[in-house]
């Protein structure tokens, strides 16, 4: 089964709460749900969230969206991602973060495939897409083997380090994207306060459901120029 799995806290060092915040009238985590309504492939979603008292919003959040709602260790992300596959019995995990409200869902269409047929460990597309727009996809042996074999702290923070710092162990890919998409300089993200107002420009600013790829990098652009 494939399984996307949204890593999801409230406890942001730098914008505590960010991924229940108001963005336009629809809280950050609902602008990745809405999207991900548009995915192809069938997958399956759960939130994976810590088990500290303040991220009982989050699992009140999944009840009402109806969700599957993870639990897990707060500071080792790499465990919470293995023992929520193993618990859905994933045998390809998609990884997303709860604060990237564009995530580009014909992209992730397409990397779930170029992943399958190629069968591969570990692919991405984030290294060449906006920051906040791509995502990685991993095999379940290859996090297994993550979870085994790390070592340093790093490795305990994402699910993806201890690959990243291996790659020559594992069967991996970047898939590549059209050149209008190609700006891994602009970031679509919200880990600040500022990245929370440039996401609400591009939003008052999009007359569409679906604010594409190309748009946001467009009014991301147009929103930093202004600001100088």
């Amino acid at each position: 089964m494939v399984g996307i799995v949204i890593q999801a806290r409230m406890g942001s060092h730098r914008l505590p709460g960010k991924i229940l915040m108001d963005l336009e009238g629809k809280v950050l985590l609902n602008h990745i749900l809405s999207r991900l309504g548009r995915i192809s492939y069938p997958v399956k979603i759960v939130i994976a969230t810590s088990n500290r008292k303040q991220d009982d919003k989050v699992e009140l959040f999944c009840r009402k969206q109806n969700i599957c709602c993870f639990r897990g260790d707060e500071q080792n992300v790499l465990k919470r991602y293995y023992d929520c596959a193993v618990k859905y019995r994933f045998d390809t995990i998609i990884r997303m973060t709860g604060d990237n409200p564009f995530p580009d869902i014909e992209e992730l269409d397409r990397l779930i495939i170029y992943h399958l047929e190629e069968k591969l460990d570990f692919s991405e597309n984030f290294s060449v897409l906006p920051i906040g727009v791509g995502m990685e996809i991993m095999s379940y042996s290859a996090l297994k083997k993550s979870f085994g074999h790390a070592s340093l702290p790093k490795h305990f923070e994402h699910p993806d380090e201890y690959i990243l710092d291996h790659l020559m162990e594992f069967r991996h890919g970047t898939l590549s994207v059209a050149s209008e998409k190609n700006r891994p300089d602009v970031r679509l993200t919200v880990d600040t306060v500022e990245d929370f107002e440039k996401a609400c420009y591009i939003l008052q600013h999009t007359h569409a459901a679906y604010v594409t790829t190309q748009r946001a990098i467009e009014l991301s652009d147009i929103y930093e120029r202004d600001r100088k």
